[in-house]
């Protein structure tokens, strides 16, 4: 990811030469993850539902962390499965069916319904008045297998880079520090911070309109 940073910024340099240099000086070098299999059915059929074009699938799980007096807040993150954008990270102390119902109606308003929205099973994505307001509106819902957090790979490796490149490194003193220092980060995750499955470029780069070309008033 940092090199593909510096070759966005017009550093052009070989990965094998940032890796030195970050062990060198004594930085974390990732691990590479281990192989995952597939769920599959007894007829041989892969139950894995893959995303093939931008509002296709969205997913949707929380995550859970303290400020630092303890207390506890959530945040509910929805992405793009294609995209990788993070539509919105809604962060309160408690989240429920109502606000994933809110999240969602702001992001429909917005974008459009997707085809498919998957989440896991707890009580928030399960309750009767979600599935029925999200089929009323022509999505469907595609919900994992209990036990099976793999199913929702794409929410889970977000999550992990939410908890692992901000929540792990910041000190939320109040509930609205959170909220704008996490909001910052979601909109620097879109626009910066480069993907490498979009090949090391962010999932949705700002355009910047050249000052000469912008139209001009009469």
């Amino acid at each position: 990811m940092i090199t593909g940073m510096l070759n966005n910024s017009g550093w052009h340099v070989n990965h094998k030469r940032v890796e030195r240099i970050w062990r060198r000086e004594g930085l974390k070098v990732p691990q590479k993850q281990p192989k995952k299999g597939r769920l599959w059915l007894n007829d041989g059929s892969c139950v894995r539902l893959r995303p093939e074009y931008p509002n296709h699938v969205w997913s949707y799980d929380f995550v859970q962390d303290r400020t630092h007096d303890g207390r506890v807040f959530r945040t509910l993150n929805v992405i793009d499965e294609y995209t990788k954008e993070a539509l919105a990270i809604r962060v309160k102390r408690k989240l429920n069916s109502t606000d994933v119902i809110d999240v969602l109606t702001d992001l429909f308003i917005l974008r459009g319904p997707p085809a498919f929205i998957r989440s896991d099973n707890g009580a928030e994505f399960v309750a009767k008045n979600v599935r029925q307001w999200i089929t009323a509106v022509g999505a469907n819902t595609a919900y994992i297998e209990p036990g099976s957090p793999w199913e929702n790979g794409y929410c889970e490796s977000f999550n992990a880079r939410f908890r692992d490149e901000l929540l792990n490194g910041e000190i939320f003193y109040t509930l609205k520090e959170a909220q704008i220092v996490i909001e910052k980060w979601r909109h620097h995750y879109n626009t910066k911070r480069p993907h490498s499955s979009l090949g090391y470029r962010p999932p949705a780069p700002e355009a910047i309109i050249p000052i000469d070309q912008r139209p001009t008033m009469h």
